[in-house]
């Protein structure tokens, strides 16, 4: 929760079982090196160099993503690149499967996309260098939902760190809730002593009237969901021309990625307690690039808007799932949910939250 980057969790991926991996992937080629391990936190991933290309190699706990998991992601990569988003080609092993389990880990592996990585050494959840990239960003999520139309695939298996919107979209969101926590028995578990259910109620009371109405009358889209510039490959002049990591990827709908994208870029969550402030430029400029690309009428905006301060809610919930049940670290768990979950949403309800919408409904009409 600051701007300090953290060591990896996972151990990261040696030489020698690159090459193991890479033996089951017929058209990779023989490794030459490894150029460059991903910080991120969630899995481990490296940027390899074999005799035929360039490839990145991604390997995830069992328990965070097993080869069944990760096809539905291909699936829905897949049909992106049918419609015509640029995304990494997904490497298939001898068997035809795109995802392989070795004992406690399931690795994928795509082919290196074309795009300058501009943000690969940026913290996730950093703001765009320019207007202009969030414009572009916006207009490349306006086009990737509209290649996504027409994928009917089914909700997401029960993964930790998966997006979803189950709760928000009841008329009940506090018996969904209670049902979504209920289902993770990690989760359940770290909330046991906390007064969870009242914190809950107070957040729908003050921020979800109405909501689940507006979300219910937006068509079911399957969407991103991580939706942030280190997600995205760039040309020389500043063009979206790659999207990737798309872990998160599940049926949601339009204003959900919409409004997850400006969340994550547009407020400096990392460094708030610094002063900074939210850039609301860059939350005009998503929408606007989006707009260039797909209309979206005042009610589609207003809906974006009233998500906002709840749309982290339900992958801040998987997040705390993860931490206490495939890592067991209580602290990290309760970081999410705390630091997380309440305390986002509570920032919307602040003065400066407060304005911050207020700017972005003014400015989005204007």
């Amino acid at each position: 929760m600051g701007m300090a980057l953290e060591a990896p969790t996972w151990p990261v991926i040696t030489a020698r079982e690159a090459e193991a991996v890479l033996a089951l992937f017929p058209e990779a080629g023989r490794l030459e090196q490894l150029r460059w391990h991903s910080p991120r936190p969630f899995s481990a991933a490296t940027l390899i160099e074999t005799d035929c290309g360039g490839f990145v190699l991604k390997r995830h706990h069992h328990r965070l993503r097993s080869p069944a998991g990760l096809v539905e992601e291909h699936a829905f990569m897949a049909h992106l690149q049918a419609a015509g988003t640029a995304v990494p080609e997904v490497m298939t092993a001898a068997d035809g499967v795109s995802a392989v389990a070795h004992g406690d880990w399931t690795y994928e592996l795509h082919r290196k996309a074309p795009g300058l990585d501009l943000y690969r050494d940026r913290q996730s959840w950093t703001p765009f260098l320019t207007q202009d990239h969030a414009h572009a960003a916006g207009a490349a999520l306006a086009r990737l939902h509209q290649a996504a139309r027409g994928f009917a695939a089914g909700e997401r298996g029960p993964w930790p760190l998966v997006s979803s919107m189950t709760i928000l979209r009841s008329c009940d969101p506090l018996t969904a809730a209670e049902a979504y926590i209920a289902a993770r028995p990690a989760l359940a578990s770290l909330l046991a002593d906390k007064p969870w259910r009242a914190e809950l109620a107070r957040l729908f009371a003050a921020l979800a009237d109405g909501l689940a109405e507006r979300l219910n009358a937006q068509p079911r889209l399957w969407t991103h969901n991580d939706w942030h510039p280190s997600n995205i490959l760039w040309s020389a002049g500043g063009v979206a021309c790659t999207v990737f990591d798309f872990g998160l990827a599940a049926p949601t709908c339009a204003a959900h990625d919409l409004a997850t994208a400006i969340e994550r870029s547009a407020i400096p969550w990392l460094e708030l307690c610094d002063g900074t402030e939210p850039d609301v430029a860059a939350a005009l400029a998503i929408l606007a690039g989006y707009r260039c690309v797909v209309p979206l009428t005042s009610e589609d905006v207003q809906t974006v808007i009233r998500l906002l301060p709840l749309v982290h809610l339900e992958f801040a919930l998987s997040e705390a799932d993860y931490f206490a049940g495939i890592l067991g670290d209580h602290g990290l768990a309760t970081l999410a949910w705390q630091d997380y979950l309440l305390d986002h949403a509570d920032w919307f309800l602040s003065r400066k939250g407060q304005a911050f919408l207020r700017s972005l409904e003014n400015g989005a009409a204007g």
